[in-house]
C-alpha cells in the first residue's frame, strides 16, 4: 500500500500542477510594442526653399507597415538594379521624396517650428504618400529638422 501511494501522489500533484497552469492561472501579458511596423529612413537630406528666402534642411522617416519592405516584388521581375547613391530600397522612394518636398516648398518656417502645425503637415504629407504612392505607411516623421 505504502509503494503505490509513492507513485500515485506525485503523479497527482504533477497532475494539479498541469491543471493550474494550463486552465486556472492567468496568462502572461503580451507586449505591445509602442511602434508596430517598421521605420524606414529616407536617406539623403531634404534641402527646402521656404516663404521669405528662408530653407529648410530635414531628414525624413516613415513608420511602414510590419513586414512591407520584406515582402517581394510584384509582377516577377528579377531582382531590381542598385539605387542610386544616396537612396535607399524603396521602390517608390523618389515619389515619397517629391511628395515631400512638393508639400514643404515655398511653407512659412514657422509651420516646422510649432509642433502642432508640424504634425499637421505630417499628417498631411502622410495622406498623399497613402493616396498617390503604393507604399504602406503608417506615420511620416521628421527626425531633424534646421530652418535658416
Amino acid at each position: 500500500m505504502m509503494s503505490k501511494l509513492k507513485i500515485v501522489l506525485p503523479v497527482l500533484l504533477v497532475l494539479l500542477g498541469g491543471v493550474y497552469k494550463f486552465v486556472l492561472a492567468k496568462p502572461a501579458p503580451v507586449h505591445k510594442p509602442k511602434i508596430a511596423g517598421e521605420v524606414y529612413i529616407l536617406q539623403k537630406d531634404f534641402l527646402i526653399n521656404l516663404k521669405g528666402g528662408r530653407f529648410a534642411k530635414l531628414n525624413a522617416a516613415l513608420v511602414l507597415k510590419e513586414g512591407y519592405l520584406a515582402a517581394p516584388a510584384a509582377g516577377g521581375h528579377s531582382a531590381p538594379s542598385a539605387p542610386p547613391t544616396g537612396y535607399g530600397v524603396m521602390p517608390q522612394e523618389a515619389v515619397i521624396r517629391s511628395i515631400i518636398t512638393d508639400t514643404l516648398t515655398d511653407m512659412s518656417a514657422t509651420r516646422l517650428q510649432r509642433e502642432k502645425s508640424r504634425l499637421k503637415v505630417q499628417a498631411a504629407i502622410l495622406k498623399r504618400i497613402n493616396t498617390q504612392t503604393d507604399v504602406e505607411a503608417e506615420d511620416v516623421l521628421f527626425t531633424d529638422v534646421a530652418i535658416q
